[in-house]
């Protein structure tokens, strides 16, 4: 069986995605799974490795330069690459019109489906028009977490039930070599994901600065990533205000996503980086400041504690006494592993 996914963006949204491969090798074994993805995110899907091809689609730096030779020619060539193949199964979870028109790209053999979204969630940018490219959509409740609506897409296509927790099948990304990664340090650290595109979904600077003299009690280092020279000179006036704190230097993709599998506490706002480092499972606490928390919430482990809500940020100390539970837990089980 061969079967396409076509979930392109965003990270976090790619990111939810997974579930779907690990649910479908469950059902069937033998499946052999592609994935369309942005060109960004590409090393984020080949954390899942049981993804046998992934197809770099460029379509937000394409539009950028549409009649230049050179992006014809990557249109072409990705064109070719896609329709090289014949699916039994293609699905499409965005639910927008481009992500449709590459779902109608797609090969199918004589009884292959393609199977999308039959309407969007509350408040989603779903585009009714997507399902032009369908031979069938399915339905999904108003409110059903970003997890649960690509993975009752593919149960629908593949007539499956969903009865266990979401399995991510994320692969870690061993560090064997430092100096590869020379910004990080030799011992325990936490991060803060403070940066988000959105002003309104951001934790206010005075509340990172409180709770970095709790995690110095702790005496863990507290790494401040960034993703542009905004979020650059936050973090420097963050830092410049914490004892214990380091600003790091730019990091790409995949540095990003060790920075949030090594970590042994991730502090962060609704963002692609925070939710990475949930589906790895690290001691996660997730801030939601103005999103709503039932989205995309950590629901699938006790190590994930989510707070806040859209238009209800978080306080202070509900953050700290999350803070201490996690590292409280995690010590004990540091301790049970030792005996």
């Amino acid at each position: 069986m061969k079967i396409l996914l076509i979930r392109i963006s965003s990270l976090g949204d790619v990111l939810h995605n997974m579930p779907i491969v690990s649910d479908l090798l469950d059902h069937f074994p033998n499946a052999e799974i592609d994935w369309v993805v942005e060109e960004a995110y590409v090393n984020v899907v080949r954390l899942q490795s049981q993804v046998r091809h992934v197809f770099p689609v460029a379509l937000r730096r394409w539009r950028k330069q549409l009649f230049s030779a050179k992006t014809r020619a990557e249109m072409r060539h990705f064109f070719q690459q896609l329709r090289a193949e014949e699916y039994d199964l293609v699905l499409e979870t965005q639910g927008l019109f481009k992500t449709g028109m590459l779902m109608g790209m797609a090969r199918c053999t004589s009884s292959g489906k393609k199977v999308g979204l039959a309407n969007g969630t509350e408040d989603s940018g779903y585009e009714g028009i997507s399902r032009i490219f369908h031979d069938i959509s399915v339905p999904v409740a108003k409110r059903t977490h970003a997890v649960e609506r690509g993975r009752l897409v593919a149960a629908s296509a593949g007539k499956y039930g969903l009865s266990t927790p979401p399995n991510f099948g994320l692969a870690s990304v061993a560090v064997t070599n430092h100096r590869e990664y020379s910004w990080m340090p030799d011992e325990k650290y936490a991060v803060f994901f403070h940066g988000t595109a959105g002003q309104e979904k951001r934790w206010p600077r005075q509340n990172w600065i409180a709770i970095a003299s709790t995690l110095a009690a702790h005496q863990l280092q507290v790494l401040l990533p960034w993703g542009n020279p905004t979020e650059h000179a936050e973090a420097q006036a963050m830092a410049s205000h914490m004892p214990y704190a380091h600003v790091l230097p730019a990091l790409s993709m995949q540095e990003a996503i060790v920075l949030a599998q090594q970590a042994s506490l991730v502090v962060g706002v609704d963002t692609g980086l925070t939710h990475i480092a949930a589906a790895f499972e690290r001691p996660t606490i997730e801030i939601y400041c103005a999103s709503p928390r039932w989205k995309t919430e950590g629901n699938w482990s006790e190590k994930i504690i989510n707070l806040g809500d859209d238009g209800a940020p978080a306080s202070v100390q509900e953050v700290r006494t999350s803070i201490e539970q996690l590292l409280s837990s995690q010590k004990r089980q540091d301790n049970s592993t030792k005996m």
